[in-house]
């Protein structure tokens, strides 16, 4: 089992409002200097525009600092998930996250069980794993019976339980009901803060360890040492009064905190 980062981890840092957003060799070798082990590209639709030649460059690069990496994009159309298999097979990958939903497609259980069924089986024989995450656009219970039907070892849950608190699921209640089918962890805290005159609540990210994530108890359940699960890290980091350059060094500055707080529990 290893330690990474996610592009969620650089959500600031990469979007329109940086001055000059890093790009994904800027993130590996920050990953690498904070002693990451692996690098999830999770929904980076650029991607997809990269050529063979392009992909080879990020594959290497990536093995000279000695970082695995993993892939992450959203929904169950065949032809998509065939399209990341593909990248995966170039940038050597073994990992790829995905969502139930996307803009334009909302498929229900039984329709997701169909289409998945036409393309985890090429998963299967790539040597490539399939997860589908957890959040609040998809019950836990209907993610379940999705990965329980189709069945195949290289399919699973990548979970993240602060995800689904915003559908009413106690973070404990979902990580004890995917343990053993999870393939891949993201691990980020949250917590809920009263709004000015305590009119209602903020639901949004925390350091690691300061919020209600019970991430020891994660680990105790899933047991990721064991079963060579990766965990990675990511943040709901709200944007900072004082601009991008104080949002910019708080976000790092989770990442570190992350990574160093992961490495004392192994």
């Amino acid at each position: 089992m290893a330690y990474g980062i996610s592009t969620y981890a650089y959500f600031w840092r990469i979007s329109a409002r940086a001055p000059r957003p890093l790009t994904l060799l800027d993130m590996f070798q920050d990953t690498r200097d904070l002693c990451g082990e692996v690098f999830q590209i999770c929904d980076y639709p650029d991607i997809e525009t990269y050529d063979d030649a392009r992909l080879a460059d990020l594959r290497a690069a990536a093995a000279d600092l000695g970082l695995t990496l993993e892939l992450g994009t959203r929904g169950v159309r065949p032809a998509h998930l065939l399209r990341y298999l593909d990248l995966a097979a170039k940038l050597g990958v073994t990992l790829v996250r995905s969502m139930t939903n996307t803009a334009d497609h909302r498929p229900g259980t039984d329709e997701a069980i169909a289409l998945l069924a036409d393309s985890v089986p090429a998963y299967a024989d790539a040597g490539v794993t399939l997860g589908l995450e957890t959040y609040e656009q998809v019950s836990t219970d209907d993610l379940l019976t999705v990965v329980r039907a189709v069945d195949d070892p290289h399919f699973g849950v990548v979970l993240d339980p602060g995800n689904s608190v915003a559908r009413l699921e106690r973070p404990a209640d979902v990580v004890r009901a995917t343990a053993p089918h999870v393939v891949n962890i993201h691990v980020k805290d949250f917590a809920f803060t009263r709004r000015d005159g305590w009119v209602g609540f903020t639901y949004a990210g925390c350091p690691l360890g300061e919020g209600l994530l019970d991430h020891q108890g994660m680990v105790d359940t899933v047991r990721p040492d064991e079963r060579g699960i990766h965990q990675i890290v990511e943040h709901w980091l709200p944007w900072q009064d004082d601009g991008f350059d104080a949002t910019a060094r708080l976000e790092h500055q989770w990442t570190q905190h992350s990574i160093k707080t992961l490495k004392r529990s192994k």
